[in-house]
Formats: C-alpha cells, sequence, structure tokens
C-alpha cells in the first residue's frame, strides 16, 4: 500500500479557476477548468443600465441611487463560493488540498470548504497562478508539495 499522499491543487481567481493534480510522480497537471459565467461581462450587463432615482417630497430635484455594490464583486465571490462547493463536491481521490488565490477569493473559499474538505487543507497561498502554465506552478507551490520525481530511465 502507498504511504504517498495525494495532493490536489486548486488555483483560482473571481472569473476563472483550474483543478490541479499532482501524477505518479509528482508533476502537476490541470485535470479541470472552471469559468464564471460572468467573467467577461460589464457591470453594465450583469446589472440595469440605470440606477434607482430619489427624491426629496419637499424638492424637485431627483437624485441618483448608487448601488452599494459592484456586480462584478458580487459576481467573483459567487464564483468563489461555487469553487468551494466544487471542491467539496470531489470528497474522495485526494488526501490534502492547496488553494492558490487572491486574499478576498481565498478567504471565501476557505469560509465555503465543508468540514471534510476544509480537514484536508495543507496550505493556502495568497497568490494568483490562474495563468501560470502547469510547467512553472511548483516552484510556487514547493512549501506544500513533493519534489517531482521524473520516471528512471532504464
Amino acid at each position: 500500500m502507498s504511504t504517498q499522499k495525494r495532493f490536489l491543487v486548486a488555483i483560482a481567481d473571481g472569473e476563472h479557476a483550474r483543478i490541479v493534480r499532482g501524477d505518479a510522480h509528482n508533476v502537476l497537471h490541470t485535470e479541470r477548468w472552471i469559468e464564471s459565467s460572468a467573467a467577461h461581462k460589464q457591470s453594465s450587463d450583469l446589472r440595469s443600465d440605470h440606477p434607482g432615482a430619489s427624491f426629496h417630497s419637499n424638492a424637485t430635484v431627483h437624485h441618483s441611487i448608487v448601488p452599494k455594490h459592484d456586480p462584478q464583486e458580487l459576481e467573483a465571490e459567487k464564483f468563489a463560493q461555487h469553487v468551494a462547493h466544487e471542491l467539496n463536491a470531489i470528497e474522495e481521490g485526494f488526501d490534502v488540498l492547496i488553494v492558490a488565490a487572491p486574499a478576498h477569493t481565498l478567504n471565501i473559499i476557505r469560509r465555503e470548504l465543508n468540514t471534510q474538505t476544509h480537514a484536508k487543507l495543507g496550505g493556502t497561498l495568497n497568490k494568483d497562478l490562474t495563468k501560470m502554465p502547469d510547467s512553472a506552478l511548483w516552484s510556487h507551490l514547493q512549501d506544500f508539495l513533493p519534489a517531482p520525481n521524473p520516471p528512471r530511465q532504464v
């Protein structure tokens, strides 16, 4: 029975995420991409074109009501929650979870992990690695992952 731990790495930002696994030689490969449906939309596409208006009963002047939340920030938060729920759904097939994401996204993912998945959390990295190729990931994650060991030549 192998004592080698199986690592799962989640790399995310507010619009894109990757699920990365190490193979038998600890070489990292992207297994799955997750994209936000709002990734390439502008705030005006995510809400109505015009803010609401208000007026005072004793005046004829109207004032626009500025939304309290940026629609893109709300979509990024929803996406981070979705990534966490996807990680919760994996359940089996890994012993240690590493999450790399910018601070805001990282905090949301951590908060949304269920008890079982959170117990497997082996480390977090406050960094956006979504555009980093698989071959360059290990240098950023080396504090959490075993070094790759290439197959032996016979």
